[in-house]
């Protein structure tokens, strides 16, 4: 059932990644075939300006050709915000993107799509300028269905990827630290494998970068990796070995240098150095739940025995008694050191001994207890030998004086669950996006299930955002082609009057014409 859930988990995580995947592919099709229909576009107004102009200058009036032209600038400007200016022989010029021009005269500049700097899967606005590629800056596209595109792909998808990917990295991270933490089901015992894989941090070098520098992210502490990008940049006013690093979800920026841990990320900067103005795009946990896999297949390899146990005295007077144990850490060769703590009074003093496989004491202090605070052994154990287990205690009860407890090598690891237990702690720990501040104070993270729903309730944010954005566009579009046909369309209700009052006149022009000829008439008898 573990290898089932997890396998399950894995799946969802790699489906759901998947599907970022299938709608980053459907956004750039999308954006090809927007910006091929705005050059066909901008193709035709040039062409409708060439033979406006033509007219104008026999002395006729193109009205159809007019007509044509706002047209086709009005279904431009469902895929770009643009501007017109009207010019003396009647071509009309059009504009995008504070001021880049599209359209002069008979002539057109053509839009195209850009490999991005870092991500040559994903793919910006630019512009061909006699011969010269130029990428527009995000802000400058503005309005239209190709902003939105942009928009939804450098931040929407960006930010659920990452806090996807988040969740997997923090998950998979966390569960495969507690498991090698534990013992397994073979013969004799061995820490546990890992039993998730994910999408390890990868960086993307800018393809306008001159020196051939690598850098190496890696993850140093799952709980701590947030969801976002980062930007590494070799600036040239800060001193040599220094890089400024930009988190791109917020925009904080801090001066780093190789080997630094940041937010749960180790960054290391390979040689040779990077080149002045050298970027590099970190993505720490963008491709970790696209990657997402069960690890083990064996169920033996389930590491649900603690190495540590916990023995009371038969002779304790007090009520204390194991709430929880388990490793906090583990060296692969491990010799665990025996420790045995005996309270001094009844207020949770105690001393305590480290003694080794041959009981030869290795160090000794004092400590105090506390309710609701483990007792820890890794502020006791020295550096050599560094082959042991670090565990934490949770006691339940009240010690007294004189009790004594002993915490060796678990000597049953089939028959324990200590670290299945502190496996399933897990659900409800703090270990998604937990932050050190840098005065060192510790932001805890969010559960597992808190972190989902977040994701979500963002989500839904975004959603309920861009609909209303769109009905507000909506509105606005209609307002502006009302006040459009107000000033240029025709009024119905007053060609109707106009009209009748055309009917009229010609009526009275008739009875005047049947008048005079009746006139006529009677003068040529009378004549006659």
């Amino acid at each position: 059932m573990v290898l089932a859930r997890a396998g399950e988990f894995a799946s969802r995580l790699k489906s759901a990644g998947e599907q970022l995947d299938t709608l980053q592919q459907g956004v750039t099709e999308e954006l090809k075939a927007s910006i091929s229909q705005v050059n066909m576009l901008a193709g035709r107004v040039a062409e409708l300006n060439q033979k406006i102009a033509a007219v104008k200058g026999s002395g006729q009036s193109p009205n159809d050709l007019l007509d044509q032209r706002d047209q086709t600038i009005n279904e431009m400007s469902r895929y770009l915000q643009v501007t017109t200016i009207e010019a003396g022989d009647g071509s009309m010029s059009v504009f995008i993107g504070g001021g880049q021009k599209l359209v002069l005269g008979n002539q057109t500049t053509s839009l195209v799509a850009v490999a991005d700097v870092f991500d040559p899967s994903r793919l910006q606005l630019g512009v061909n300028d006699a011969g010269t590629l130029r990428e527009m800056p995000q802000e400058l596209v503005t309005g239209g269905s190709l902003a939105g595109l942009l928009r939804f792909q450098n931040q929407d998808t960006v930010a659920a990827r990452n806090q996807l990917g988040q969740i997997a990295a923090s998950v998979a991270g966390n569960v495969n630290r507690q498991q090698a933490l534990g013992l397994d089901g073979s013969q004799p015992p061995a820490t546990g494998a890992p039993l998730l894989t994910v999408g390890g941090p990868q960086v993307l070098p800018a393809s306008t970068n001159t020196g051939s520098s690598t850098v190496s992210p890696a993850v140093a502490n799952p709980m701590e990796l947030q969801a976002s990008d980062y930007e590494l940049f070799r600036d040239p006013a800060l001193p040599a070995g220094s890089y400024r690093l930009t988190r791109l979800s917020d925009g904080t920026v801090q001066t780093v240098t190789s080997g630094a841990v940041v937010d749960g990320l180790q960054i290391t900067v390979g040689a040779p150095a990077p080149a002045a103005n050298d970027r590099f795009l970190l993505q720490p946990v963008a491709a970790a739940a696209r990657n997402a896999a069960l690890a083990l297949e064996n169920t033996r390899g389930i590491a649900a025995a603690s190495p540590v146990a916990a023995t009371f005295d038969v002779d304790n007077l007090g009520t204390a008694s194991t709430a929880s144990l388990s490793a906090t850490a583990v060296n692969a060769a491990a010799a665990p050191l025996t420790a045995t703590i005996t309270f001094t009074n009844d207020s949770g003093a105690y001393n305590w001994e480290l003694r080794d496989a041959s009981n030869a004491l290795v160090r000794s202090g004092t400590g105090t207890w506390t309710a609701g605070t483990p007792i820890r052994s890794d502020a006791w154990t020295p550096a050599t030998p560094a082959q042991r287990y670090d565990w934490a205690l949770d006691l339940s009860g009240v010690p007294r004086n004189g009790d004594v407890l002993t915490v060796g090598n678990t000597p049953f690891p089939a028959s324990d669950n200590g670290n299945a237990r502190a496996m399933m702690a897990l659900r409800d720990a703090g270990i998604v996006g937990q932050r050190t501040l840098a005065s060192g104070t510790v932001v805890p993270g969010s559960s597992v299930t808190d972190a989902y729903a977040n994701v979500l309730a963002e989500i839904g944010v975004r959603v309920q955002s861009a609909e209303l954005a769109s009905k507000q566009s909506a509105a606005i579009a209609d307002q502006a082609e009302s006040n459009v046909q107000a000033k240029v369309g025709v009024n119905l209700d007053e060609e109707a009057a106009r009209l009748i009052q055309f009917q009229q006149s010609y009526r009275a022009a008739a009875k005047m014409l049947q008048v005079a000829q009746s006139l006529f008439d009677t003068l040529l008898q009378t004549a006659g």
